[in-house]
């Protein structure tokens, strides 16, 4: 089957190969051995934020401690040249 590639790099994926592999909204996109292959995937949104934060070995405290260091006020120009002398 062929589809297009439009100016805009946009491609139209015929509706029966869709349908065959459940018409996913998302797909990881790869070039392997100078063909271009498409994985459909399904977003879990939550799921792949856990999976990055494990990814860089954050942990829940982190995130919390991150959460109050942001709450805090800023500090004035003025201050941050006092702390210095």
């Amino acid at each position: 089957m062929l589809a297009k590639m439009t100016a805009k790099n946009q491609l139209t994926l015929p509706k029966s190969i869709t349908a065959a592999v459940d018409s996913p909204e998302y797909f990881e996109v790869e070039a392997v051995n100078g063909q271009i292959v498409l994985t459909p995937v399904r977003i879990q949104r939550g799921d792949a934020v856990r999976a990055k934060l494990a990814e860089l070995g954050l942990e829940e405290q982190d995130i919390a401690d991150a959460v109050q260091w942001a709450r805090q006020a800023p500090v004035a120009p003025a201050a941050r040249g006092a702390r210095k002398k």
